[in-house]
């Protein structure tokens, strides 16, 4: 298991990075920069590595330092492996950015202040996961000074696991680090804290993992990825922040392709497969999606899940990993989270005209 998150941790990301033409203010212009960006790390935190090789070639000013792929401003909050999954569907290497010194766009990005900024963002997103796994995030409220510095470091110097290992498993969260572990026979998830209620052989009967889910979606189908059409707007990604809810049975495996569908409750109907008689009854209602709310009320002899009419996923994207659906998902959790405890996934899915929801 562990040398699985190793690979994880270790993953990048060859960078081509290309001044902007309009800050060039030197001939020849500079070549471009390249960079092995970590997965687990965040683009502001490679300026510091990249603003030498491009300083004697900027305009006067104040720096207000931000990157693009093919004319789209890169959210800095966004973990730099899940912004190249997301936006080359056909993955370039090295994948060619472009970076700017000026011109800060304020209207699509919120404010950036360098390696601060990021830093509170990943001790917030580890706020919200804690509350999300425990009901609560005292733990992380309560981390002391130099834990809470030797964590951001891990990060920071992405790749670091073992440090990372020893600080977070004092945050008792339960779905990362050594005090996790997933039985894959059965696909449940196996805990000593904080996942949920456990059976007398320690299988999780329920729990609430951290997903940040993204989908894009499309209305045109394709066969190859590199016919898949090209994101160029951040109105085209729903980001949708959802826990998943695990509700264990017994003798039954929990898969990803279950997780997505309890995500996109608009998307998948539920259909009994165990009371025909219900389900004649209830004929007119298994047309309709059921809401996020309402498929809590669902009745218990509900066995399956079934894509509608309207939805199809085409690809699921986890670091850098194309993972069967099929797969357990206590093996994605244990092994792809990102070291915030937030799974980050993302979907292509072949939609209709209709909407996907945000969470913002």
């Amino acid at each position: 298991m562990m040398e699985a998150q190793k690979y994880v941790w270790e993953g990048a990301i060859p960078l081509q990075i290309h001044l902007h033409e309009s800050e060039v203010t030197t001939l020849p212009p500079p070549l471009p920069a390249l960079i092995l960006a970590p997965r687990i790390g965040y683009l502001p935190l490679l300026i510091p590595h990249i603003k030498p090789h491009f300083n004697s070639s900027l305009p006067p000013g104040v720096d207000t330092v931000w990157f693009e792929y093919k004319g789209l401003p890169l959210k800095w909050y966004i973990p730099t492996g899940v912004l190249f999954d997301l936006l080359c569907v056909e993955p370039e290497r090295p994948w060619n950015l472009t970076v700017h010194f000026r011109g800060y766009p304020g209207n699509i990005l919120i404010p950036c202040e360098g390696e601060d900024s990021v830093k509170w963002s990943f001790i917030n997103s580890l706020k919200e996961a804690s509350y999300i796994i425990n009901g609560n995030c005292k733990n992380v409220m309560n981390m002391s000074q130099p834990d809470q510095v030797e964590l951001w470091h891990s990060v920071f110097n992405a790749g670091n696991l073992e440090a990372y290992l020893k600080v977070s498993s004092k945050l008792k969260l339960g779905t990362a680090g050594h005090e996790y572990s997933a039985n894959l026979n059965s696909g449940s998830f196996v805990s000593r804290r904080s996942t949920g209620d456990t059976d007398a052989t320690g299988q999780v009967k329920t729990g609430r993992v951290p997903v940040r889910l993204y989908v894009w979606g499309v209305s045109e189908d394709f066969d190859d990825l590199e016919d898949a059409p090209q994101i160029d707007s951040w109105d085209k990604i729903s980001y949708i922040n959802r826990p998943v809810e695990i509700h264990g049975e017994e003798g039954k495996c929990f898969t990803l392709l279950d997780a997505v569908k309890s995500l996109l409750p608009e998307h998948f109907q539920y259909k009994s497969l165990t009371n025909e008689e219900s389900s004649k009854e209830e004929g007119e209602d298994e047309q309709k999606v059921p809401s996020e709310e309402g498929g809590e009320n669902l009745s218990e002899d509900v066995e399956s899940c079934y894509p509608s009419d309207n939805a199809e996923v085409k690809l699921v994207r986890i670091q850098g990993i194309e993972p069967k659906l099929e797969i357990p998902f206590s093996w994605v959790v244990h092994n792809l989270m990102n070291p915030e405890h937030f799974l980050h996934i993302c979907v292509c899915l072949k939609v209709s005209q209709v909407k996907i929801p945000s969470d913002g």
